[in-house]
């Protein structure tokens, strides 16, 4: 892959009072349904030059992030159910994985559209995470089961049953832990492959004696990891967000500006905002992740459960009225 150019952060003080007064480029597709939660899934991929989106009407479609039109973008066709869930391999330009409600992991060549490599019978999976290095996803099912994939094998390296109902899936940047948000309000800090709680308290036992993240009063549904591994952020149906320390996993903070349950989260590519998604409220809520301050609302048309910030300068993904829309701050270089 290219080496990416080095970028200049924006100061919190710039990017509230800019952010807000850019408009949208609108990514529209023609064919798509009308569903304003349409969008499941937006993921860019590591160079930021492309988009990938996931819809409810089975539509898997990448974008040139440069060019709008849908007539420069390259259709994946196979998928029987919504596509629930995108994301490019962190360490190839052009592969992605899709997990569908299907039951099918199908991982694409986006150049050539080719599947390199199905999976099937996996119940009703809605949840995806590459490892850092790319040699593996994990995916879960809605039966709370998390199965290792490799990209190139058609059968399961491994089927791991949860507890407690799991909601979304992070690895740390090691690829050596998962960060798994549960139905109980809570975050699992696991050990990859073992998926064995990594840390236990040594005065108790048994399922009491697992370490866990707790900072949401109800089910907690999204978790985003730092860039440079500083936090760990969570979000719940209790609209919090919740910013964690990684040394020894003290809530920090939380912001409490959302409206709604905290669909997804991103960090920018600097590590200094957070973003967080919801299907209530009509704004895309930006935060100071160094200190929790809200710093602006970007005003959408509808609500927007799913945000991506790209890998690699200030433009941000979202979904607004059933189209996938970016909006870029640009920092002075190319």
């Amino acid at each position: 892959m290219a080496r990416i150019a080095p970028r200049t952060s924006v100061a919190p003080e710039r990017l509230k009072t800019l952010l807000p007064s850019l408009k949208p480029t609108i990514y529209q597709d023609p064919s798509a349904s009308k569903n304003s939660n349409n969008i499941r899934t937006i993921a860019w991929n590591p160079l930021g030059t492309y988009i990938a989106t996931g819809c409810l009407d089975k539509t898997l479609r990448v974008w040139n992030a440069d060019k709008p039109n849908v007539r420069q973008t390259t259709e994946l066709k196979g998928h029987t159910a919504s596509i629930e869930k995108v994301a490019f391999n962190p360490a190839k330009e052009l592969e992605l994985c899709s997990v569908s409600s299907d039951g099918v992991v199908r991982f694409w060549d986006v150049k050539t559209k080719q599947v390199l490599n199905e999976v099937k019978g996996l119940g009703e999976t809605f949840t995806l995470a590459w490892a850092p290095r790319g040699e593996c996803v994990v995916v879960g099912n809605k039966d709370d089961k998390l199965f290792v994939i490799s990209p190139t094998q058609s059968t399961v390296i491994s089927t791991h049953q949860q507890p407690v109902q799991t909601n979304s899936i992070a690895f740390c940047w090691s690829g050596k832990r998962i960060f798994a948000s549960t139905g109980d309000g809570k975050t699992r800090i696991l050990s990859f492959p073992e998926f064995e709680p990594a840390f236990q308290f040594n005065y108790k036992e048994g399922p009491d004696a697992e370490f866990k993240l707790t900072g949401h009063t109800s089910s907690c549904i999204a978790v985003e990891l730092h860039p440079f591994n500083r936090y760990l952020a969570t979000g719940g149906t209790d609209s919090l967000i919740a910013l964690w320390e990684t040394t020894e996993w003290n809530c920090l903070r939380t912001a409490t500006k959302m409206t709604g349950p905290v669909r997804s989260l991103s960090f920018s590519w600097d590590g200094l905002y957070l973003v967080g998604g919801s299907d209530e409220g009509s704004g895309l809520e930006i935060f100071n992740s160094e200190t929790g301050e809200h710093l602006c609302t970007y005003k959408t048309m509808s609500p927007s459960p799913v945000v991506a910030w790209a890998p690699n300068r200030y433009a941000l993904a979202y979904a607004d009225s059933g189209s996938l829309r970016v909006i870029g701050a640009s920092t002075g270089g190319k």
